[in-house]
This record gives C-alpha cells, sequence and structure tokens, in this order.
C-alpha cells in the first residue's frame, strides 16, 4: 500500500465536503490522481450527467454520497422522509454511472467506487429509512459490477461503520461519554477507524492493484460485536 500510485488517474469525488469526501480527495491527491471534487447535492435529475460531462474523462468515480441519518420509528415514517433520503443516496447513484459508463466501456478502463455504510448488513434500531437506502446502494452495486466487468470496468463498494468523519461521527459525538463506551462495548477495536485508514483503502481500490474485484461489498467497520 505504501508505494500505490494512482499518478495519472482523473477521479471524481461527490459530495466532497460530507461524509468521507474531505480525506479522501487530500489521501487521492497525495497518491498522485487529478481529483475533481463536487459538492453539488445531485438532487437535479440531470446535475450528474451535467457534472461527469463538465469533468472530462473520468478514470474513476468515487460516489460518496451522505445525509444525515434519521432516527425514526419505522411506524412513524413518512413519505417526505423516505422520499428525501433516498433521493440523496439512491437516485443519483444510477444516474452518475449511467454518464460514466460509456466512455469507460469504450476505453475498456474505468472505475467505480461507492462509499456506503454497513448498516445495511446488520440491523439497527431506528434507522429504517437510512438502511434501506444504503443497503439499495450496495445491491447495486453487486448487480452492476457483474454486469460491466466483462469490459474491464470495476465496480466495488466500501460498507463502512465506525468510521472517523464529520457527517455521522462529529466531535461532540465522539466526546459524548455514552458514544466512547459504546465503543468499548460494541467495537472490537475499541475505537473507530481511522477517516486515513479508510481512505487509503479506497485509494487501493482505485488503483489498478484492485483490478480483480468486481462487484463486491468491502466492510469497514473496526469489527463489531454481533448480538
Amino acid at each position: 500500500m505504501a508505494e500505490l500510485s494512482l499518478q495519472g488517474k482523473r477521479i471524481l469525488v461527490t459530495h466532497a465536503d460530507a461524509f468521507m469526501g474531505p480525506v479522501l480527495c487530500e489521501v487521492l491527491a497525495r497518491r498522485g490522481a487529478t481529483v475533481m471534487s463536487s459538492t453539488d447535492a445531485l438532487l437535479d435529475p440531470q446535475a450528474p450527467a451535467a457534472l461527469v460531462a463538465a469533468s472530462g474523462q473520468v478514470d474513476v468515480l468515487v460516489a460518496n454520497l451522505a445525509i444525515p441519518s434519521p432516527t425514526t420509528a419505522a411506524t412513524e415514517v413518512d413519505e417526505a422522509e423516505w422520499r428525501k433520503v433516498f433521493a440523496a443516496l439512491v437516485d443519483p447513484l444510477p444516474r452518475l454511472c449511467r454518464a460514466v459508463l460509456p466512455p469507460m466501456i469504450a476505453r475498456r478502463a474505468g472505475k467505480i467506487l461507492v462509499m456506503g455504510s454497513a448498516s445495511a448488513l446488520r440491523g439497527i434500531r431506528g434507522a429504517t429509512t437510512y438502511s434501506a437506502a444504503r443497503g439499495a446502494q450496495l445491491a447495486y452495486v453487486q448487480s452492476l459490477g457483474v454486469e460491466v466487468a466483462a469490459h474491464n470496468v470495476q465496480v466495488n463498494a466500501i460498507a463502512q461503520n465506525f468510521v472517523d468523519n464529520p457527517t455521522y461521527f462529529p466531535p461532540e459525538v465522539q466526546a459524548n461519554p455514552r458514544f466512547q463506551e459504546r465503543l468499548k462495548r460494541e467495537v472490537p477495536l475499541g475505537r473507530l477507524v481511522s477517516a486515513s485508514e479508510d481512505a487509503e483503502f479506497a485509494a487501493y481500490l482505485c488503483s489498478d492493484a484492485a483490478n480483480c474485484f468486481v462487484g463486491q461489498v468491502f466492510p469497514v467497520c473496526g469489527g463489531w460485536v454481533q448480538k
């Protein structure tokens, strides 16, 4: 990993000011990539295609999509909450992929990496809307990954939880004694995975060294205690 280089690769990072965006841009650039960062919410159906068109050649798309997670009881989730979360996390993904994939397929080279959540892999009380949206992302990756693999395009996802980031674990949350006890109770590492650890793994998946992975979902969670 220390010798990994992304020299010459043009990488588009979405929601670059949220979730893993800031550290991803920093690490990918340090590894030699030309990073094109976007802070557009991508809620307009035409926005993803416009962003890709304005970015020029995209060798790697890092679909880093984020929205604060609602904590609504399932019986109280209304249409507005469901639509808002899916509009932010799910709807932009196929639109982005439809825009970047034809040139990648034509070049027989390209990667898409989705920064997802392990909430889709483990039941979390009070997170039905968010978990469902994150699960949709992962299902899309698994199917798309095997569909485009024959074109030498690799699509994968990181499903993370307990990873340091400003959207889901801001400083005030990390400083809370109850959260610190939760880490000790639920996470075998006893700490959050650092932002740089996660971003370095993402950089590896963006590199040619990871060409053998297609349609895979990689949990990055610091481990968790099964209940």
